[in-house]
Parts: C-alpha cells; sequence; structure tokens
C-alpha cells in the first residue's frame, strides 16, 4: 500500500465519520422522547399520585406533576417557561445543525439526550392532559431530599455532563 492509498483511505474514513454522527444527534432526540414519553405513561397508567412506591435501596417512584421548570424551580410562570424553552430549542436545534457537521461523537449524543429532554417535557406542557396544566409528569424520587424527576430531566443533566466534559477536555 503505498502512501497516496493511505492519504486517499484516510480521507475516505474521515469523510464517513463525520458523516455518519451527522444523525446522531436527532436520534439520540428520539430516544430520549421515546423513553421518556413511555415511562411517563407507565407511570400514569400505574402509580397513584403522591404515594411512595420502593423500588430498590433509596428509589421510590412518586408520582407527581410538576408545572416549574427543572427541579419545581419557578412554579407558578409555565406561559413564560413554555416560552423561554420554545426559544431554547429552536437556539439548540441552530446550534446542533452547526455542531453536526464537526461534532465528535460523544458531543453528538449528548446535544442530542439535551434537544430530547427539552422536546419531551415541552410535549407534555402542550399536548398532555394532566390533573395540572402546563405541567410535567415526574415520577423518579431517587432520595428524599432530591426532587422527583423523569427521563428528559435525567437526560438533560446527563447530557449538560458530558458536553461540559467533552469541552472541557479540549480546553
Amino acid at each position: 500500500m503505498g502512501l497516496r492509498d493511505l492519504q486517499e483511505r484516510r480521507t475516505l474514513v474521515a469523510a464517513v465519520g463525520v458523516g455518519s454522527r451527522r444523525p446522531l444527534i436527532p436520534v439520540a432526540a428520539a430516544v430520549v422522547v421515546a423513553a421518556d414519553q413511555i415511562t411517563k405513561s407507565l407511570a400514569l397508567d400505574h402509580l397513584r399520585p403522591y404515594q411512595a412506591r420502593h423500588v430498590v435501596g433509596p428509589v421510590h417512584w412518586y408520582l407527581t406533576f410538576n408545572t416549574g421548570a427543572a427541579f419545581s424551580v419557578g412554579t407558578g410562570v409555565t406561559p413564560i417557561l413554555e416560552a423561554v424553552v420554545v426559544v431554547l430549542i429552536v437556539g439548540l436545534v441552530v446550534f446542533s445543525r452547526k455542531a453536526a457537521r464537526t461534532a465528535t461523537a460523544p458531543v453528538s449524543v449528548a446535544l442530542g439526550m439535551v434537544l430530547g429532554g427539552a422536546l419531551s417535557n415541552l410535549g407534555d406542557r402542550l399536548f398532555r392532559h394532566l390533573p395540572v396544566q402546563g405541567g410535567v409528569v415526574d415520577f423518579i424520587r431517587a432520595v428524599t431530599w432530591w426532587p422527583v424527576f423523569n427521563v428528559a430531566d435525567a437526560s438533560i443533566v446527563i447530557g449538560v455532563i458530558l458536553l461540559a466534559l467533552t469541552w472541557r477536555s479540549r480546553a
């Protein structure tokens, strides 16, 4: 194998590698939305609101309806919160489209996790008919001193941590 063949192979691998990462953001987002919506539907079907069901160790299923932002911050300002979330999602989509061209696989997955979590929680606020208007289904209580959350919340937090770690390692 000559030098020219090696250079052509590297060029091909690089082109395929970047191109194959492009769908990672929407695929990761879709997986998060699906997992979150399925688990929320299961929680609504099988849990009673505000009654803990022990899972393992300190973890309980505990169905609640959150009208605030993450971890119930901003309760009572749902219309403002919805508008802010829509703006953030649009910004994240624009940023993700630009980043998809050069992002590594971990960055692409992390962006998809954040986007999917935000979209899924917004979907709850706008389309799910809950006892509380504009609320989000939360059902995971890891420990008593931590707020109840859902798969979308966990995806957002893990995605942001992954982004911070990957960007920190680049610096």
